[in-house]
């Protein structure tokens, strides 16, 4: 009787590799990384990073993912537990800069910076949903207040979550041009101040 083997395991931690890739494409972006440079981050070879991961656009969606819910997710996490959009507001202000400046991590944030320079249109496109995605979400809280009473209604809704929203992409280009957490917690409580 055959017995039927099994294929020999991976050499490599799927999960570590993915972290390495996260933190490549966070540094230089989707366009400027390229396959061989995901190689030789993960160690392994070509063949084995299309296996594994299907490419490298696969491999920067499954990343940005990951990003999001293990280094990112702060924005998120002060929509849902704040009780109202002003302190969820200033919540992620404040939070904003130490994150952006993480020591033992690449500065900035890859899911406002991921798709720099990239012409692939599909990159743009999925990281710009992404990013108004979470501008929504802080939308639909500030629409829930001025509802209930608790923020003006001549508040406009869209310009103040995008006001929020452009204030951290201006903390991440400050945080990837090298400036001090102390500079930017400064840009952000003065981007807070101006908050309903």
């Amino acid at each position: 009787m055959v017995t039927a083997t099994r294929g020999r395991p991976r050499a490599f931690d799927r999960d570590e590799a993915l972290d390495r890739a996260i933190r490549l494409f966070w540094t230089r972006g989707y366009e400027a990384t390229s396959v061989r440079d995901l190689s030789e981050e993960l160690g392994i070879g070509q063949p084995s990073l299309y296996n594994a991961f299907g490419g490298k656009r696969a491999l920067f969606d499954e990343a940005v993912a990951a990003y999001d819910r293990d280094y990112g997710g702060f924005i998120d996490a002060a929509i849902v537990e704040e009780p109202t959009a002003s302190l969820a507001m200033r919540r992620i202000l404040t939070e904003a800069p130490a994150r952006y400046t993480r020591r033992g991590l690449p500065r900035g944030c890859l899911v406002t910076t991921g798709d720099a320079g990239t012409t692939d249109t599909d990159v743009r496109d999925a990281m710009a949903r992404l990013r108004e995605a979470k501008r929504a979400q802080l939308k639909t809280k500030i629409d829930a207040d001025i509802k209930a009473g608790q923020l003006p209604d001549e508040i406009d809704s869209p310009t103040l979550s995008a006001y929020v929203m452009a204030t951290l992409a201006g903390l991440v280009q400050r945080a990837r041009d090298g400036a001090s957490r102390r500079e930017l917690d400064g840009i952000a409580g003065i981007a807070a101040s101006a908050l309903p």
